[in-house]
This record gives C-alpha cells, sequence and structure tokens, in this order.
C-alpha cells in the first residue's frame, strides 16, 4: 500500500481554492528564478514545490527569469537553470521573462503616475533611506513628493529616454510614509541602469524594481497561486497594493520556509565568491550544493526529488542536516548503482598454487538488491592481484577477519585464499603478500566446505585500468559556517576533496557512462566525471556507504506540517 500523508498547508489552500470555485477551479504557478548564478539545492525545493503542487491539481507551471537586472544578468546562467530544472524531472508550461513585460510595466507605472500614486525623487538612495524613517518613527516628506501627475510624466519619460546619468532619479510609490510596515513607505519602482541587457539590448535604461515587477507579472500572467519563501511576508502588503491600484489579476502570494541545510551555503552572492575566488573548480564543482554541481557529483534527481518530499513544506525556519541528503542518495543508488571492484590504495597480492600466466572468467552480478541481479559481467583474475593496503595487517588483531599471516578470507566472486607470507622493502614496508588458494572454494561452486567471516574486493594485475578517483567530502567543517565568526570562506574543510591519481579498477569500470551511478564494493558510490576520456578516466565520489560524520538520525517523516 502506498504510504499516506496529511496534506501540507499550501495543498490545503489550493484543495479549499478549487472546491470555492476560484479561478474556475484553475492552477497556475510560477517557478521565477533570477538568471544571475547557478541554481542550488534550495531552488531544488521551490521547483518541486512548485511543479508538483500544479502537476497534483493538473495544473501547469510557468518558467519565468525574474531578469529586470542587466548587470548581474547573463545567457550562460538562463540556459543552466533550464538545464536543471529539466534534469530533475520537469516541463513548463510557458518559458516566460519579466522583460517580456517591460512595456507592459511601464505602462503601469505611467498609469500609478496619473492616478497620483507614484512620482519621480531627485533623492541620493543615502537621503532616501534616511527620509524612511525607523521602524519605530515615521519618514518624513521630501519636496519631490508633491511634485504634479504632468512633471512626474515628464520625468519619467525623460528618464526612459536615457536624459539622466544612474543614480539620478527613481520612481517611487507614493504611498504612506508613517506605515508600521517599512516596505510600505512609499517604495522604490524604477531605478536607471544603463547596462546592456541579455534579451533586450539597449532598448531600455530604466529598470523596474522586484516588488513592481514581480506581483504586475503575476497578474499579467494569471498566475494563481504565487509561492514565495519565508523572508517575502513583509514585501506581501505591497504586492497587493499594485494589484488593487492598476485593478489587474488578483495574482495572491504564500510563503513557505526556505531550505536551510547544515555544512553549506545557500547564498547565491556566497557561492559566486567561491566561483570568483577560486575555493572551488566552478559553479559545478561537485563539492557544491548548487543542482548542476550534486549532479556532477552522481546525485540523482530522483534522490533530490525524495529529498525535498522528505523534508516537507514548513510555515517556519529549520535547518535540515546534509546527511538526510545523504541517506537519501544512498537509498536510491542502492537499488540502481552497479557493483564494481575498484583498488584505491593497493598492494599486491600473489597467489602462489595459482597457474602463473592463467586467465579465468569470473562472474559478478550488477546489483544484487535487483531480482535476478540486473545482469552482469565477466570479471578477469590472475595469480596476480591488487588488492586494498587496509585488508592485510602483519600482525592482527583478533576478529580482523581479513589478511594476516595464517588468515583466510573470501576474494569477492572467486576463491577462498590463505596468507603464508608477505615481503617488505628496506623502509619495512609491506610490498606483497603471498596466500594459497582452495581450487574448490570458487563462488558459487564451492564444496570446499570451508567457511571464512571475511570478504574482500580486488583486481586482476594484469588486466587492471587506471583511474584517478576523486574523493569528495562535504564543503565545510561546521554545520553553520555562515553564522560563524570571520568570513565564511575560513570554515572551508581541507579534507574536501582527496585526489587518487592512479587507482586500480576491474576493466569493465573503461566503459563506465557518465551519469550512471557505480558501487565501488566496501568503499562507496561513485561516478564518472564530465572531464573524464578514455586516456584518462576520472571517477567522482558521490557519497560514502555509511554516513562517516555522525550517527544516522532518525529520518523525518514524509510530508510536513
Amino acid at each position: 500500500m502506498s504510504e499516506e500523508r496529511s496534506l501540507n498547508f499550501l495543498e490545503e489552500i489550493v484543495e479549499e481554492d478549487i472546491s470555492a470555485g476560484k479561478h474556475g477551479g484553475r492552477v497556475l504557478t510560477r517557478f521565477p528564478p533570477e538568471p544571475n548564478g547557478y541554481l542550488h539545492i534550495g531552488h531544488a525545493k521551490s521547483i518541486c514545490l512548485n511543479f508538483g503542487l500544479a502537476k497534483k491539481y493538473n495544473g501547469k507551471t510557468n518558467l519565468r527569469f525574474d531578469d529586470t537586472n542587466p548587470v548581474t544578468e547573463d545567457t550562460e546562467y538562463v540556459e543552466s537553470i533550464k538545464n536543471d530544472v529539466r534534469w530533475l524531472g520537469f516541463e513548463w508550461a510557458n518559458e516566460l521573462y519579466a522583460s517580456d513585460y517591460f512595456d507592459h510595466l511601464y505602462d503601469f507605472a505611467v498609469a500609478m503616475i496619473k492616478k497620483g500614486l507614484a512620482y519621480v525623487d531627485d533623492s541620493t538612495a543615502e537621503e532616501i533611506a534616511a527620509q524612511k524613517g525607523t521602524p519605530t518613527e515615521p519618514g518624513t516628506p521630501n519636496q519631490y513628493r508633491s511634485r504634479t501627475v504632468e512633471e512626474n510624466l515628464q520625468l519619467f519619460a525623460e528618464m526612459k529616454d536615457g536624459k539622466y546619468p544612474d543614480g539620478a532619479k527613481v520612481l517611487r510609490a507614493k504611498l504612506d510614509l508613517a506605515a508600521p510596515n517599512m516596505h510600505l513607505r512609499d517604495p522604490l519602482m524604477y531605478r536607471i541602469k544603463h547596462a546592456h541587457h541579455h534579451r533586450t539590448g539597449d532598448k531600455w535604461c530604466i529598470y523596474p524594481m522586484y516588488d513592481f515587477a514581480h506581483g504586475q507579472s503575476d497578474a499579467i500572467e494569471n498566475i494563481t497561486h504565487s509561492i514565495c519563501t519565508l523572508e517575502f511576508i513583509p514585501h506581501r502588503d505591497l504586492y497587493n497594493w499594485f494589484i488593487e491600484q492598476l485593478n489587474v489579476f488578483p495574482s495572491r502570494q504564500y510563503e513557505f520556509a526556505r531550505l536551510n541545510m547544515t555544512y553549506t551555503v545557500m547564498s547565491k552572492r556566497k557561492l559566486m565568491q567561491l566561483v570568483n575566488d577560486n575555493y572551488v573548480d566552478g559553479w559545478d564543482d561537485p563539492r557544491m550544493s548548487t543542482i548542476s554541481g550534486l549532479r556532477r557529483r552522481g546525485y540523482t534527481a530522483a534522490s533530490i526529488r525524495e529529498f525535498c518530499e522528505r523534508i516537507g513544506v514548513a510555515k517556519r525556519e529549520n535547518m535540515i542536516d546534509f546527511s538526510l541528503l545523504e541517506f537519501c542518495i544512498r537509498e536510491d543508488l542502492n537499488k540502481t548503482a552497479w557493483r564494481r571492484m575498484a583498488v584505491l590504495d593497493p598492494i599486491k597480492l600473489v597467489i602462489t598454487n595459482y597457474p602463473e600466466g592463467q586467465t579465468e572468467v569470473m562472474h559478478g552480478e550488477n546489483n544484487p538488491e535487483v531480482e535476478g541481479g540486473d545482469g552482469g559481467r565477466d570479471i578477469p583474475f590472475s595469480n596476480e592481484l591488487w588488492i586494498e593496503r587496509e585488508d592485510f595487517m602483519e600482525e592482527p588483531p583478533k576478529k580482523f577477519f581479513r589478511l594476516g599471516v595464517g588468515l583466510s578470507v573470501r576474494l569477492k566472486n572467486a576463491y577462498i585464499v590463505t596468507c603464508e607470507s608477505y615481503k617488505k622493502d628496506a623502509e619495512g614496508n609491506v610490498t606483497e603478500i603471498h596466500c594459497t588458494y582452495l581450487p574448490n572454494s570458487k563462488s558459487g561452486h564451492d564444496t570446499s566446505g570451508v567457511n571464512v567471516k571475511g570478504t574482500i574486493h580486488w583486481v586482476s594485475v594484469p588486466h587492471a585500468k587506471t583511474a584517478e578517483v576523486r574523493l569528495y567530502d562535504r564543503l565545510f567543517k561546521v554545520e553553520d559556517p555562515s553564522n560563524e565568526e570571520g568570513d565564511f570562506k575560513d570554515y572551508i574543510n581541507p579534507e574536501s576533496l582527496t585526489i587518487i591519481p592512479n587507482a586500480y579498477i576491474e576493466p569493465d569500470l573503461a566503459t563506465a557512462k557518465e551519469g550512471k551511478g557505480y558501487q565501488f564494493i566496501r568503499k562507496g558510490y561513485f561516478t564518472v566525471d564530465k572531464l573524464s576520456t578514455p586516456d584518462k578516466l576520472v571517477f567522482n565520489r558521490t557519497v560514502t556507504l555509511k554516513d562517516g560524520w555522525k550517527a544516522q538520525a532518525p529520518q523525518p517523516p514524509k510530508g510536513g506540517a
């Protein structure tokens, strides 16, 4: 039976609106990113919420780029956002841009001026801030607030025509300088920016502010449920006021708690610092909290959707532990990743009683979690193998179920071997382990009657391929780097990336496909990096097999309040 869960508060609102016949029972949401950076895991929550809500109620979702600041925006970001949304498994009804509405928004602003509800202000940004007062003291009007409608219309038209330099004038709403909500104290509607826009070119030198552009764009598109994060609660009164004064479609804003997650930063400004200051290798560095970084690291769209489902939709801010995201990807990859053998810290094992130069083909299933094993692959076996250095000890303690002199272990998909001796170099380092094998102990055909408690992985020396393996870990060494003293970059985890230049992998991994998950047996989950080539294979560790940071916390139930 499918798991039942209660409705979240947004689903309750939508169902009430549908029952009441509001907007004809129609549901239209929007995802409105600014194209000034790459999307991060927090945006994934918003994407899943907006698209998921519309899908559940047979509605649609628009992808609308909030491109009202030409200085920070770029087509590269537009394309990356579209790729991320599609990769997560969603398709938008319409691809739209706030810049599509620049003419319409200008006309709205002119209408506000004609109603005596907007004026051109020549004050500096510092003067405007001072004139707004404080939360306990009302603002004070300046001489520009009493300009006539005709004068404001002329000045605004001259602003549009490029007569004035940046910062010389702004258009402000004429609202209430004594309002308890500071956002209502004559907020800015337009500012002058002589900058080339990625879509409109040099047509405009004035650009609408977010609070003016956003609600009116929603109204133009007939958005029924405009879903924002909690920081926009103080903006809601202004959102409603503009819509009421312009008598346009009554879009309604609803707020939910944004995603905050440990060991990460969720600010595009801080993520850009990491990129620009070369702390990471671009926006899609696998340590970044960006969707493209998580994808490159090997996270699946299904695991991120499951993560967003598990954390639910809340009305209060909270901090989600990074381990929950790791839990979701482990759960997904355990079911889908193919098992392969790779030796990251090699030491040679020689089977002294196995014919030298002989090759035997062993068989390994792709995934034991899938009925039938999800197919399989051939694994070449010889008398010389690479094994992990940690699987041998000169003086093994009790309950060490791997190799030491006199100890026996099973080689995965192969034979039982017993350690007889080992070699050391002049510095005292073990360089070679000598074992004998039981010919009648072959996996799947074992008639030896010998039971061993340990199994180790291996790669045949003459058949091994080499690969660079990148062991990624959490980017920060503290849970909330943004709230620590000093610069958040001071808390970058120095062990967030360890590179193993020459690991040995079984031959089948030479044809590994980008985007496919692989479990390196006993080592973790890995995927092929985008920079990998046939001549230089590169694998990224997606996640360890177990949470090494701390004990797995109890998982919250699906859904949320």
